[in-house]
């Protein structure tokens, strides 16, 4: 079950490998998600000593946080991978200039896990050319609707 997807990456990027992550979490952002109160559009991923940290998700606290806990909205989060999967993603982001996006928020077995994607950023034409895409399939659905 998606939780938040990331809509603008599909248009910014090229994505091409797909990874699940697990996610550490306090209890205040564990309740905010469950209420719907995250947003991953500005979010990204960073690799720092052999280690993937998620950055900009935005987590919104709920009126209903604990008076001794101070919520960090937008904290930096650790991401949670096996050794082998980050070494694979370390090669592939330093060597070739991909970046690593987060894609969804997602519960896996009651437990929150963000989907993280190789991306390739893409240059102004190309974002053209997908707009220009997406406008002649919208379109095309109009013309075959009233036939």
């Amino acid at each position: 079950m998606s939780i938040a997807e990331n809509r603008k990456a599909h248009f910014n990027y090229f994505l091409e490998d797909r990874f699940e992550a697990g996610i550490v979490l306090e209890g205040w952002e564990v309740k905010s998600i469950r209420a719907g109160q995250v947003q991953l559009t500005d979010g990204y991923v960073v690799i720092r000593d052999g280690e993937l940290f998620l950055i900009g998700m935005n987590v919104t606290a709920l009126n209903s946080a604990s008076t001794h806990v101070r919520p960090d909205a937008s904290r930096t989060r650790k991401l949670l991978m096996h050794k082998d999967e980050i070494r694979k993603l370390i090669g592939k982001v330093e060597q070739r200039g991909y970046t690593l996006v987060p894609i969804n928020l997602h519960y896996k077995g009651g437990r929150v896990k963000v989907e993280v994607a190789l991306g390739k950023g893409k240059k102004d034409h190309d974002k053209r050319d997908t707009e220009a895409k997406r406008d002649w399939q919208r379109e095309k659905a109009r013309i075959m609707k009233t036939r």
